[in-house]
């Protein structure tokens, strides 16, 4: 319960209000049923289970201790602009409530006086002094719940307060999609609403819904790291996966094949794009969401995290009027937004686009884009073939996945089309190996591909709260920086602030490989020259890899060093 239970158990011994049987009666109880955790922790919380003691007695005794004084939260009322200031992710993970706050100091309703780390943190992260009056947890529990809106503790609970808990959780349910939901539906429709609004909040690229042996996990991934956020009731897992499979159109009796659907959701004037999956799995369907916000997508150059060389460099690529562009990298790595941003460059009234996407993540005015679609035999490579009766200047194919693709995608480079794809390789110069082993002629390949951009996605530090930090030269000296760049850098890290929500980083931004492809490189790959050769080759005139990038942009105090270490790899391993 609190930092230090054994400092706490002493004090309501002496105060007369335990008997140090009572004590090791709950610690007794608490061996037996093997408690993974600390024994006084565990032992607190059974004896407040049992009413041995009760949290406000708790309270009680530290502010006596500490000559701190108590505060009853019913009796407070929280304003709006102390709440902004004490967002709910610093609220719920320290259990405080904001009281008073001004420009210099706040005070906060705490339950646990000991715990300096988590005030110390607090106090970091708003930048104010922090004084502190004690409060019972369960009220704390109940003034977040009261005062805090949206996806937090206290939503989940009164969402689902009202509904009945049935012997048997319903495996099939027929949410309805207006208004006219019962009373038992609601619930499930309103939370479903509160999670997606929740995710929008907190700038998520997915929601991730998995169902483990006891509970229903749901987790917000925010600038590529997963949050888990308040659970609902392991037995609504039946009801919820159904509400939001009926919302994205896709079969609710099915539960034994993945399914994919989409949902489109109003918030205000704009249309948000959910781009669902489910998955069978051991305890149930796991769901993702991954959230398209077609206004949120920054399709400008300098926004991807290109500086002023690369970008020139990028620019004169996607401008030729044949050839093929690749971009490489994993699942996540931003692929798609880079073609998207060179459609959008290059997108004049003068020329015909066309794309073929599965799925057509971000509707492009001027564009003309393709669906996939297996079923009916609209595969990557029939629509190419059709497309190119269409009599494109400019072709995206969303990925190239097998031979029939690529062949088709190679000879429409060879016949004047420009063509943009996407492939998954480590780095830049493994597109080239990697169409080869397909089954593409090296000839061929030598002949067709203009330039490959390899990227990853890292997290930036959040603009209004980086400051300068002292850099660890063991750190610096793993990532390869020399002592001469050192000298010019200005290393910055986010101290944690509300924008950020405390993490330090808001966004990410790409670091970058670009494989160019010229007369000498076109001879080797014509040659079949290996892997390590072509990437030698490449090096020696000039090409950086992800990891020189990702340095340029730590001495530019963008990211930290962290973040690009374990983003990238270095040429040596």
């Amino acid at each position: 319960m609190t930092s230090a239970d054994e400092f706490v158990l002493q004090l309501l011994t002496d105060k007369g209000l335990l008997e140090e049987s009572t004590i090791e009666t709950a610690r007794a109880k608490v061996n037996e049923s093997e408690y993974d955790g600390s024994e006084d922790t565990a032992a607190l919380e059974a004896l407040v289970a049992d009413h041995s003691i009760n949290q406000q007695q708790i309270a009680d005794v530290l502010a006596e201790e500490f000559n701190m004084e108590t505060v009853n939260l019913a009796d407070v009322r929280v304003s709006t602009e102390a709440l902004e200031i004490v967002p709910f992710e610093l609220a719920n993970r320290y259990k405080v409530i904001p009281l008073e706050v001004d420009d210099s100091e706040a005070e906060l309703a705490v339950f646990d006086p000991l715990d300096m780390d988590a005030i110390d943190s607090i106090s970091h992260v708003i930048k104010r002094s922090i004084t502190c009056r004690v409060a019972p947890l369960e009220e704390i529990d109940k003034a977040i719940h009261q005062y805090y809106e949206g996806a937090k503790a206290g939503a989940v609970d009164d969402i689902f307060s009202g509904m009945e808990d049935p012997e048997v959780a319903p495996t099939q349910i027929d949410l309805p999609t207006g208004e006219d939901a019962s009373e038992e539906e609601a619930p499930i429709i309103k939370y479903v609403h509160m999670v997606i609004s929740e995710a929008l909040k907190r700038r998520a690229s997915d929601i991730h819904m998995e169902p483990l042996e006891k509970r229903f996990r749901v987790r917000y991934r925010i600038d590529g790291v997963l949050h888990e956020v308040e659970n609902p009731p392991k037995r609504l897992q039946p009801s919820i996966v159904s509400r939001i499979k009926l919302m994205s159109n896709v079969s609710i009796a099915e539960k034994r094949v993945p399914q994919d659907g989409r949902i489109n959701i109003n918030v205000g004037v704009k249309i948000i794009d959910l781009r669902v999956s489910t998955l069978p799995t051991a305890f149930g369907e796991s769901i993702v969401m991954r959230i398209l916000d077609k206004e949120s997508l920054n399709l400008g150059l300098p926004q991807l995290g290109f500086f002023s060389d690369d970008q020139a460099a990028f620019e004169r690529i996607i401008a030729l009027p044949d050839g093929v562009f690749l971009v490489t990298g994993p699942t996540g790595s931003g692929k798609s937004t880079t073609l998207y941003s060179a459609l959008n460059c290059i997108n004049h009234p003068d020329r015909k686009i066309i794309t073929v996407e599965d799925p057509v993540e971000y509707e492009m005015p001027g564009v003309n884009q393709v669906q996939v679609r297996r079923d009916v035999g609209m595969t990557f490579s029939a629509a190419l073939r059709s497309m190119l009766r269409q009599a494109p200047n400019i072709i995206m194919v969303g990925e190239i996945r097998d031979k029939e693709t690529a062949e088709i995608a190679i000879n429409a480079a060879l016949t004047g089309h420009m063509v943009f794809s996407t492939l998954h390789t480590n780095d830049a110069p493994s597109a080239v190996s990697r169409l080869i082993d397909i089954g593409i002629k090296p000839f061929l390949v030598a002949a067709a591909v203009r330039a490959v951009l390899a990227q990853r996605l890292v997290r930036r530090n959040c603009p209004s709260c980086r400051v300068p930090f002292e850099h660890d030269e063991k750190l610096l000296n793993s990532l390869g920086i020399r002592s001469d760049q050192i000298a010019d850098a200005s290393f910055m890290k986010g101290e944690g602030c509300v924008k950020c929500n405390g993490t330090g980083f808001r966004g990410r931004v790409g670091v970058f490989e670009m494989f160019q492809v010229n007369e000498e490189l076109q001879s080797m790959i014509y040659e079949d020259a290996s892997l390590v050769a072509l990437r030698d080759k490449a090096r020696e005139m000039g090409m950086r890899n992800m990891r020189e990038d990702g340095i340029r942009k730590i001495i530019g105090g963008i990211m930290t060093p962290q973040e690009v270490l374990h983003a990238t790899v270095s040429d040596s391993i």
